[in-house]
């Protein structure tokens, strides 16, 4: 249970958080450091602005990272239509959330929805996403399917076919298929016969065999970026990887619509009132003081230093007036 939840990683985390910041630790105590640490690793939130080594290190961190890029930034779809853009303005969103986001992986994702356009076209926000998800999730099996498919193209039969190991095809850089006649691509009864071997031996996230059976068994023929592009409009995976809802949902997140309505509301409720004339006395108005909303998102040693320096302001504005 523990190297399938990678507690490891997760504990060997928090103690190198835990050593970093221990000055800061040492006014809360380790036992509640430990407490939110893991409940930032249960609520998905502990990769905001986190290195891209620590995003992609497990499938619930890379979970977590699909679902909070969808929560920031559907609302550029949603209040702006379906937003489109180019490949360096996703990267840079991307980046909002992991400063060292690599832009091999972005524009991969972006090839998947292009195909043979040219790179600098505008994307839909959804089929950026949606093409992004299958991307970065499934990273180390897709390196490997392209190996396969290059296998094929060269006219190797699948008893010749070599499958990948995944610790073999993790760190390859993934070349496009060349292909000789790109409408062609290869038969899909055999690129299923070699993938199956490939679903038995792999030690990463793949996709459901049975649905990709289900999208080879459909067409005769097919390219490598069809397949991608097949993998990324399929409900059916969508749903079981279990991160982002459905497409025509997408746009839709009640919990979030439901916290922002409420900060709308507070700030709403800060009404002062206005001066009787232009040249009233300002220091006459009544002062109300907005209340302080911590923000969810922000890490734990981070709020910390926050707090630390807004009482120690107060501390020196109390002694000022004194």
């Amino acid at each position: 249970f523990a190297a399938q939840r990678h507690v490891l990683t997760y504990m060997e985390d928090a103690v190198s958080q835990l050593l970093e910041n221990r000055e800061d630790i040492s006014q809360y105590g380790i036992a509640r450091f430990f407490t939110e640490y893991f409940n930032s690793v249960r609520q998905g939130t502990h990769i905001l602005f986190r290195e891209f080594s620590f995003v992609q290190a497990t499938p619930h961190n890379r979970a977590s990272f699909l679902r909070t890029f969808w929560r920031c930034f559907r609302t550029v779809g949603k209040n702006g239509g379906e937003f489109s853009s180019v490949i360096q303005e996703y990267h840079c969103l991307l980046q909002l959330l992991c400063p060292d986001f690599p832009m091999d992986l972005t524009q991969k994702a972006a090839r998947i929805v292009l195909m043979d356009d040219a790179m600098d076209c505008l994307m839909s926000f959804s089929d950026f996403l949606f093409a992004f998800q299958i991307q970065f999730y499934y990273s180390e099996f897709l390196e490997s399917v392209a190996a396969i498919y290059q296998d094929l193209l060269a006219g190797k039969s699948p008893n010749t076919v070599i499958v990948p190991t995944s610790s073999s095809g993790q760190h390859r850089q993934r070349q496009p298929p060349n292909d000789c006649n790109p409408l062609d691509g290869v038969e899909a009864s055999l690129f299923y016969q070699c993938l199956e071997s490939l679903f038995d031996r792999s030690k990463y996230s793949c996709p459901p065999s049975a649905l990709v059976k289900e999208i080879l068994s459909s067409v005769q023929r097919l390219t490598f970026y069809e397949f991608l592009m097949a993998l990324a409009k399929h409900q059916g995976i969508n749903r079981a990887l279990g991160v982002l809802p459905d497409k025509g949902d997408l746009f839709l997140d009640p919990a979030m619509d439901q916290e922002i309505e409420k900060l709308v509301a507070q700030v709403a409720g800060l009404s002062f009132p206005a001066p009787s004339s232009s040249s009233g006395d300002a220091a006459n108005l009544p002062v109300r003081s907005v209340p302080r909303i911590s923000s969810p998102w922000k890490p734990l040693h981070q709020r910390r230093k926050m707090d630390a320096e807004s009482e120690g302001s107060n501390e020196e504005t109390d002694s000022s007036e004194n």
